[in-house]
């Protein structure tokens, strides 16, 4: 419960346009010290969770354990465990090119679900909880690589999962 609240605290501050990315290029030790807020360790551990849940607990589990140890006393950025990732994905997920779309940018997506008999429709687009006109940014056409699982009358979370990546702004 705690976490979730975290979650929802950080979603609120990365809904106003005056956030910032979970990583981004700095040019001095004060542009650093304001990256390591609230909003980058929340955000990061829920964008882990979620490739988790994505990739599964065991794809995910040995992508970790590749990235462990290819940086074993060593240093590392980011790309090196999204690289890990596409190791044991063998190439079928580009999770490099997924996860960019959510640390490289502010925000979050508001995904809109309609159903029509048994067509689904989803729709994403950036939520803004406030516009401040003041500093608005023109960046409401960034598209995120959604990985959305869903269950049907023959698959639940239990039994399989079935996934679906929107990386368009709708699908179908």
């Amino acid at each position: 419960e705690d976490f979730l609240n975290l979650i929802f605290k950080a979603m609120m501050k990365d809904s106003l346009n005056s956030s910032h990315p979970v990583s981004s290029a700095v040019q001095s030790s004060e542009q650093i010290e304001e990256m390591f807020d609230a909003l980058s360790y929340i955000k990061g551990a829920s964008l882990i969770l979620m490739l988790k849940h994505y990739l599964s607990k065991d794809v995910f589990r040995a992508g970790i354990e590749v990235y462990l140890h290819n940086h074993n006393c060593g240093t590392a950025q980011s790309d090196d465990l999204w690289d890990s990732m596409n190791e044991i994905t063998n190439g079928t997920l580009d999770v490099k090119k997924m996860m960019k779309t959510w640390i490289l940018h502010k925000g979050f997506p508001l995904v809109t679900v309609v159903r029509k008999g048994k067509i689904i429709s989803v729709q994403q687009e950036k939520f803004l909880y406030r516009m401040e006109p003041e500093n608005w940014t023109s960046d409401a056409s960034h598209l995120w690589h959604i990985p959305l699982t869903y269950m049907t009358s023959r698959c639940n979370f239990t039994h399989c999962t079935n996934a679906y990546l929107l990386d368009q702004k709708s699908g179908t």
